[in-house]
This record gives C-alpha cells, structure tokens and sequence, in this order.
C-alpha cells in the first residue's frame, strides 16, 4: 500500500486504514464499557468476543507488508492516559480467574509457564492501542498504522492472544462442567515454575464456584 492510499481515509470505509481503526476504536470502547461492570455475568464471554475480534485487525496487520512511517522519530503522541481505573474493575470482576499460566515462546524448548494476570494484560493492550489512535485522531494515519503493526509483533498480540487462550479455557472448564485447577497462591511476583512446581501449587475448584462468581451456570 502506498503512503498515499494510507492517507486516503477520510471518506472510504473500505480503506485498510479505516477498517483497522474502527476496529481498534470498537474493543476500546467495548472493554471501557465491560469494565464498568455493569453485567458482571458477562464478563468474560464479552471479553472473549472482543479479544477474538481485536485479533482480527492484529492478523491483518501481521499479514501486511512492513508499514514504514513518514518521519524517522515518532511525534510525541503526549501524555499515556492512565489504565489504573480499568486494571483494577478488571481484577475485581475476574478475581476467580485473574491469575493464569502462559509459556512466552511456543517455539523455545523447554520454557516454564509463567503467572500472569488477565486484567494486567488487558491493561497493557489498551495502552497500545490507545497510543495509536493518538496518531491516528491527529492525521498521522501512516505513523497510527505503523505503532499498531510493530506493537502488535512486539506486545500487544501476544498478550492478547494469551489472553484468548485464558478465557477460552474458564469458558471451557465452565460449559462443560469440568473441574478446573486454581494456582491456589500463585502470583505473578513469583518466578517461573515448571509444571511439577504448578501441579503441586494447584487445587481443585468445581466449575461452578468459578462460573458463580462470574454468573456463568455450568453446563449439564
């Protein structure tokens, strides 16, 4: 694509630039929204239509070509809004399951799972995303699409699709009336453990003290 078309978007809503940010745009106002708590039962099925969705725009801009922006320095996009508010009705509303184990590198042998937290995570893919549509909103289409491209291989679309893989699992453990392991103390200060350490870390919860807090009956 050239650096024309990328800045060819005002008035064509099937221009690749468009089409990126509005999906960038919708999970930001979806999340900020499922944050707020108001139907807590539907947390993480909202979150993993989101999340599924939000992979879209991030495979469709890994399947692009090196997008390579105007000016050698990034303009300064200002201030980073703050995330805190979110993170934490977040880890409030996924209290539950907050808290699971994701191996980094599929490809790398021999790599432990490591804790991390479902609402640290969704923070961090606001942020990115967040700080693309300042350039975006500003005019700085190519720049926009350029910070969503690189973040996407750098941050946010590994961290979303762990995310992915997280409430995928709760949804299957609930659906299918399936016990599910809690990492009973397992944190995300510790350090990595292997899976010998993490079985004997885990407890046994029945789906639906999961599904309960969460409003999720489990399934028959």
């Amino acid at each position: 694509m050239s650096d024309a078309t990328l800045h060819a978007t005002s008035q064509n809503p099937d221009d690749f630039a468009v089409q990126v940010a509005d999906q960038v745009e919708s999970f930001l106002v979806a999340v900020t929204e499922v944050a707020r708590g108001d139907e807590p039962g539907s947390t993480v099925p909202f979150l993993l239509l989101e999340i599924s969705q939000l992979l879209l725009a991030g495979g469709r801009l890994g399947a692009h070509e090196d997008i390579v922006p105007d000016e050698r320095y990034e303009p300064d996009p200002g201030p980073e809004p703050d995330v805190d508010g979110v993170r934490e009705n977040f880890a409030r509303l996924l209290e539950p399951v907050d808290v699971y184990s994701e191996v980094f590198d599929p490809y790398e042998p021999r790599k432990a799972p490591v804790p991390a937290r479902i609402s640290d995570d969704l923070a961090d893919i606001i942020t990115d995303l967040r700080h693309g549509m300042v350039h975006y909103r500003a005019g700085r289409t190519t720049e926009a699409l350029w910070w969503w491209q690189f973040s996407y291989f750098s941050n946010w679309g590994p961290t979303a699709s762990a995310v992915l893989r997280a409430l995928q699992s709760v949804l299957i453990h609930v659906r299918l009336n399936q016990p599910l392991e809690e990492l009973d103390g397992l944190d995300t200060d510790q350090s990595p453990m292997g899976d010998e350490t993490l079985e004997f870390e885990a407890g046994r919860v029945m789906a639906e003290e999961i599904g309960g807090p969460l409003g999720m009956r489990p399934g028959s």
